[in-house]
């Protein structure tokens, strides 16, 4: 096997990797539940790895704000309150309106062309009820904030991406579907077509702002159990 050609550092580095991939796209699915703890004897099981690996991998996450450590509890799901959330929502609104500033002068029609494609592939999984939604949701906001060109500011947002994708989904499991999504979009999408660079930053402030409302909504305290919680 290729593990066995690789030296000891390496073959760790490579087991922190897989462990911190694995545990990455579960907490971003949902998979945990806010507050459960993960215990690393079950998920090294799981993978087919030591535990070593496992627990180092429970320190980037933590770093990722996906995973908080305790002395007494060790590896627990984070979880986010509702003022956190919207927070988080916030923040994305100001960051993804600055990537909008950005790229409005490197827009083309190509570019064009291709939020039309995404925007026709969202629409096409609301409609089937499908969860991929939630993927196809993060595709287009992805797509646009990364023609800004700037990597920190894309690297900053695609973390809280994923700091609420479980609540997105959470969401979109208990609603019919987003029915309003696809003339949401296409009105931030006319705005980036406008040419007009402050109407449409306004736009994604005001299009980001809109889905916090909805997950507030939503979040009611019956549903607390699912990780969205009060004060």
């Amino acid at each position: 096997m290729i593990a066995n050609l690789s030296s000891p550092s390496q073959a760790a580095s490579t087991a922190e990797e897989e462990a911190y991939l694995y545990l990455h796209k579960a907490l971003r699915l949902g998979r945990y539940k806010a507050g459960e703890r993960l215990i690393p004897e079950d998920i090294a099981a799981e993978i087919g790895m030591s535990r070593m690996p496992v627990r180092e991998a429970f320190r980037r996450l933590a770093a990722d704000g996906l995973v908080t450590l305790r002395p007494n509890r060790g590896c627990v799901v984070a979880g986010l309150t509702l003022d956190e959330l919207n927070e988080a929502f916030e923040i994305r609104s100001v960051l993804e309106g600055l990537a909008v500033r950005l790229a409005m002068p490197k827009l083309a029609e190509e570019h064009f062309e291709e939020m039309d494609r995404l925007l026709l592939r969202l629409e096409r999984a609301g409609e089937a009820g499908s969860s991929d939604w939630v993927l196809r949701h993060q595709e287009f906001h992805a797509y646009i904030y990364g023609l800004s060109g700037r990597p920190k500011l894309i690297r900053q947002i695609a973390a809280l991406h994923v700091a609420i994708e479980p609540y997105m989904r959470i969401w979109f499991d208990y609603v019919e579907k987003p029915l309003s999504a696809r003339d949401e979009h296409q009105k931030l999408l006319d705005a980036l077509k406008s040419g007009d660079t402050a109407e449409a930053e306004r736009e994604m402030e005001d299009h980001v702002l809109g889905t916090a409302s909805l997950l507030a909504e939503f979040a009611s305290p019956g549903r607390r159990d699912y990780g969205i919680h009060g004060q």
